[in-house]
């Protein structure tokens, strides 16, 4: 009779109500924050800290506020943010299997959709990524090839920068260009031109992807992704990106397929190709066409994007701070000369060439979040409780800048890398590439490249400012933290 009574004089605007009331309950069952698990700031009902951005610089204040392990909530998904160096290295090395798998990244799910390398688990990631290892050393660092390929390009980067007669320029693509030859010429076993129109809009829209995916606007669709997918917005434009991208990919695949000869592989791809061929009866490990076409993407974004962007704000360094760039100079000018380029053989008699390199790195802080993982077993982190699968990011700029591990950490100073006679010194604190398992694969190619091609450019160049035209230190905030767009002169010397 009761309810009767309730259900006759309730209208719309009543049952509407009721109804929420039930969600708003629901909701806060369904995301109660579970016992002993870090602490956060406040989140609202459905939507969680959805308007917090997920940068650095928010994170590090709130590891001011709630200590080096705390969370954020994004939507019903809760997150967990690790934060200087002793909790850092706590997650990636002492808990080595703790927070070895990857989480579902909705806006990067749509393409990679847990295949390949960077964003595969278990058994298939295992596989994938012992055979690229394999793979990728036969045909670079077994043969002492990678090397040969890095000093060539630097020459072909070389003559650009002299094509430009001292006249300001971007070095934008030109930089991505180079560096990308290098990965490509290990999967595809070839080069692509400066002036080739294709391979300049796949940079490009990887370029704009990588930017896209930092900001806010693009977030909500890792909380939101059945709402979201039907939304315009930025997210459209990085999904949109990765097919054009991929295009171009299979094309290079499909030439391959053409040409292959199983007796004779010219790179990775047609290794690959063959490995499929071996693996038909374990399909678990993933050899197919559309887990090749995800690697390659996998190994041309790695083997392109964070280094081409280091160059950038090496180069960039420079015009702030000419004193260093002439102490580089002179450095090599010594050792080396210019009767020939530098190789990767100098690296130990360059030490303040190299510490400059590491001070770039640190303060250039290409990948202040690292990339998420997620916790593949309940475990304690901080005296705090981690159920598994949950999402931890560690802020690997929180280490960089760490001001208990660097004497000046807002400062761009080669001399936290070198000590009292000069000698070039290795810091725990200097976590660029991440640690651990998850580690990036392409760590040992990422240092050849960025010794040879600076210290070429600098025996090749001086580089100044445009008149008028000083580019600012403060980066833009994508997946990746990059300079601004900037021009600049680069005067042979």
């Amino acid at each position: 009779m009761i309810f009767q009574a309730l259900f006759d004089c309730m209208d719309f605007t009543g049952w509407l109500l009721l109804g929420f009331v039930f969600l708003l309950i629901f909701d806060v069952v369904k995301n109660w924050r579970p016992p002993n698990f870090p602490p956060g700031p406040w989140a609202a009902p459905f939507v969680g800290n959805i308007l917090t951005p997920l940068d650095f610089k928010t994170m590090e204040k709130l590891s001011k506020e709630y200590g080096p392990v705390f969370s954020v909530r994004k939507g019903s998904a809760r997150l967990v943010f690790v934060s200087g160096l002793k909790m850092v290295k706590e997650a990636l090395v002492s808990q080595l299997d703790s927070f070895v798998d990857r989480p579902i990244v909705p806006l990067f799910h749509v393409t990679f959709k847990g295949l390949g390398i960077a964003l595969s688990n278990g058994y298939l990631w295992k596989k994938q990524r012992k055979f690229a290892n394999a793979h990728l050393r036969y045909f670079g660092e077994g043969q002492k090839s990678l090397e040969k390929y890095i000093e060539v390009e630097s020459s072909f980067l070389c003559e650009a920068f002299n094509d430009e007669q001292g006249k300001p320029f971007n070095p934008h693509y030109i930089l991505t260009n180079a560096v990308s030859n290098i990965i490509s010429s290990v999967v595809f076993g070839h080069r692509f031109e400066y002036s080739d129109p294709s391979f300049r809009e796949v940079l490009e829209l990887d370029n704009e992807a990588v930017i896209l995916s930092g900001s806010l606007r693009t977030q909500l669709f890792d909380a939101f992704p059945g709402l979201m997918q039907h939304l315009p917005g930025p997210h459209q434009t990085v999904h949109t990106n990765y097919r054009k991208i991929l295009v171009f990919l299979k094309k290079e695949i499909e030439k391959h397929r053409e040409e292959w000869n199983p007796d004779d592989p010219r790179d990775y791809v047609d290794v690959y190709l063959s490995e499929m061929e071996k693996k038909k009866e374990d399909p678990q490990a993933g050899f197919n066409t559309e887990t090749l076409l995800v690697s390659t993407l996998d190994l041309i974004e790695a083997g392109t994007e964070t280094t081409a962007t280091t160059l950038r704000w090496a180069l960039l360094f420079m015009l702030h701070y000419p004193e260093i760039q002439e102490k580089v100079q002179a450095e090599i000018d010594r050792v080396i000369g210019q009767s020939r380029q530098p190789t990767v053989a100098d690296r130990p008699n360059l030490p303040y060439t190299d510490a400059v390199i590491h001070e770039v790195q640190r303060m250039g802080n290409i990948v202040p979040m690292g990339f998420p993982k997620m916790a593949s077993k309940d475990t304690t982190l901080g005296g705090y409780f981690i159920p598994k699968g949950t999402y931890m990011t560690t802020i690997l700029a929180s280490v960089l800048f760490d001001k208990n591990e660097w004497a000046t950490p807002d400062v761009f100073n080669p001399e936290h890398f070198l000590d009292s006679e000069g000698k070039f010194v290795k810091r725990d604190a200097f976590l660029p590439f991440s640690a651990g398992k998850r580690m990036c694969l392409g760590e040992h190619l990422a240092k050849m490249e960025l010794f040879v091609f600076f210290s070429v450019l600098l025996q090749r160049f001086t580089f100044s400012p445009v008149p008028g035209e000083m580019p600012k230190l403060e980066g833009v905030m994508g997946f990746t933290y990059s300079p601004e767009e900037f021009r600049f002169l680069a005067v042979p010397r």
